[in-house]
């Protein structure tokens, strides 16, 4: 398989065109899409032993959405077996579209909610205690906290201590989608007692496995891949071509590319959960099913890395 970059294109783009048509389009759409039969996959947070589903939603195109289509994926994901959705502050109104869909819904108290801050001043148009506040009034509650920016990690690191003593986050955390941030990151690890990191991790981007995800297993940190599909560029369903999935991955339940990415990035042992972004139910549905029935094992992690590279 070709690493070289194509240009961009969406995944409905990509299935439109045909490209996955040799793997795809025969199957079931109980293949294709959500199989509810296959068992769901959930991991631990090291630090609680709570079990959470490997597979998230991530919604930072949530505030560009209809409101009715944010309604319906996060009716449908909770059907699915999703509990765990990614938001923050600085996402639009995804905080207002999700808080009031869940309520509607009577799904608040079902769902493991995930937000994110910076300290005043940072990005975004307000910060730290007063951002939070303005979460909690549309989300009505909290699971996790982040800090979006390593560069606010100091000065919010005491805030987020704080809520978690009170009662009023349960998990704290920090993120970082950039890989020059690292060893910074890896130094607040170190520093921090912190429960959670959210780090960019796929098939095309595996930076963070170098330190990482070591010193998260070491220090019993729960990890959360972001963009696990590619993004941009990057985005890795467009580089496939007109290849057909390998046989050996229907024993691993995967019948699309896209589950098949999903699949490497959740099998590692130090990744928690997932959050790959979904606009659309029917990418909603099928990476759900990612979540589902089987994990690669180490050596099926490498038959994909060397399917990847174009060695297989």
């Amino acid at each position: 398989m070709t690493s070289e970059l194509a240009a961009p294109l969406s995944r409905r783009d990509v299935l439109q065109a045909g490209l996955l048509a040799g793997c795809v389009g025969a199957l079931p759409r109980s293949l294709r899409a959500a199989d509810s039969s296959a068992p769901l996959i959930t991991k631990p947070i090291p630090a609680s032993g709570e079990k959470i589903p490997v597979m998230g939603l991530g919604t930072n195109q949530f505030g560009r959405t209809p409101y009715d289509d944010v309604r319906e994926i996060l009716k449908r994901m909770q059907q699915l077996g999703g509990t765990v959705i990614d938001t923050a502050a600085l996402y639009g109104d995804s905080e207002v579209q999700i808080g009031k869909a869940l309520s509607e819904l009577g799904l608040t108290q079902k769902m493991f909610i995930a937000t994110k801050l910076n300290a005043p001043g940072g990005p975004g148009d307000i910060g730290g205690r007063e951002s939070f506040d303005r979460s909690m009034q549309r989300l009505q509650k909290v699971d996790l906290l982040f800090v979006h920016f390593v560069e606010s990690v100091e000065a919010m690191m005491p805030l987020l201590t704080d809520l978690k003593k009170q009662g009023r986050v349960r998990y704290i955390g920090i993120t970082s989608i950039r890989t020059p941030q690292y060893p910074q990151l890896l130094e607040y690890m170190r520093k921090y007692p912190i429960d959670f990191v959210q780090v960019n991790y796929s098939l095309g981007d595996r930076s963070a496995e170098a330190e990482v995800l070591p010193l998260a297993e070491q220090r019993k940190i729960a990890v959360m891949a972001a963009v696990p599909l590619g993004g941009g560029r990057n985005l890795l369903i467009s580089q496939v071509g007109d290849r057909t999935l390998p046989a050996w991955a229907a024993d691993f339940g995967i019948a699309s590319w896209s589950q098949f990415f999903l699949k490497y990035v959740v099998s590692h042992p130090a990744i928690t959960c997932a959050i790959p972004g979904s606009s659309k139910l029917e990418h909603l549905e099928e990476n759900q099913a990612a979540g589902r029935g089987r994990l690669p094992d180490a050596a099926t992690r490498t038959k994909m890395e060397q399917l990847w590279a174009g060695k297989a």
